[in-house]
């Protein structure tokens, strides 16, 4: 609550408010525990709305965190505690592009301050979204033969819709291309002709198979 502060008078820089995140939605599995995924919504989204399509998949093994952003302009990738043997980043729009960072990240060993990035990430999944560090993951993943390991072992599934009026489609199409050129050997970009900004079950159904077989899992019982 703000109750207004002497500080701009006096030439004090007032302290910064805390970051105040949303609710973070679960989804338990309902087979055995066999892969946890963070999923990321976009601009306005909430954990909740991606939180109830999520379970509704037939992908009973996998754990998925859906958190909630803070309302104010930032992202931020919490890290999240997980026993599990496999661990995902996915996401929507926005939350599409921090699993593309996230998957740059993962691959030169850091974040983009330098600090150790700590997470073994198994997968990367991105829908209607875009890479934002584009202009130097070539570099950083030259620039060490672990990087360039990492970043060709790494599978990502990137989904773009040619109608896509928020995210063009062009700016996923470059994306997946500088993945490329960058090392990323383990890659498939699907496109969805008519598709604009959403997702439909043709997608999902694309995501539920690949995450299903890049991550071994059981599948659902019949």
């Amino acid at each position: 609550m703000y109750h207004g502060s002497s500080s701009y008078s006096s030439g004090r820089t007032a302290p910064r408010r805390p970051v105040e995140y949303g609710r973070t939605y679960v989804v338990r599995p309902k087979g055995r525990h066999q892969a946890t995924i963070v999923w990321l919504h976009g601009l306005g989204d909430n954990g909740l709305s991606w939180s109830q399509l999520l379970e509704s998949l037939p992908l009973p093994n996998i754990k998925w965190i859906c958190p909630t952003a803070p309302t104010r302009p930032m992202a931020m990738l919490g890290g999240f505690p997980c026993t599990a043997l496999k661990l995902g980043i996915g996401g929507f729009s926005m939350g599409a592009a921090t699993a593309l960072h996230s998957a740059a990240c993962f691959a030169y060993g850091k974040y983009g301050n330098g600090s150790p990035y700590p997470i073994n990430v198994s997968v990367i999944v991105s829908l209607s979204g875009w890479l934002p560090c584009s202009r130097t993951l070539k570099t950083k993943v030259e620039s060490s033969q672990d990087a360039a390991r990492r970043a060709a072992s790494m599978p990502l599934l990137l989904c773009h819709g040619r109608g896509d009026g928020v995210v063009p489609y062009k700016l996923g199409e470059r994306s997946a291309e500088i993945l490329r050129i960058s090392g990323f050997r383990n890659f498939i970009f699907k496109t969805f002709n008519t598709l604009e900004h959403y997702t439909v079950p043709e997608e999902m159904d694309d995501v539920c198979k690949w995450l299903t077989a890049r991550l071994r899992l059981d599948g659902p019982r019949t």
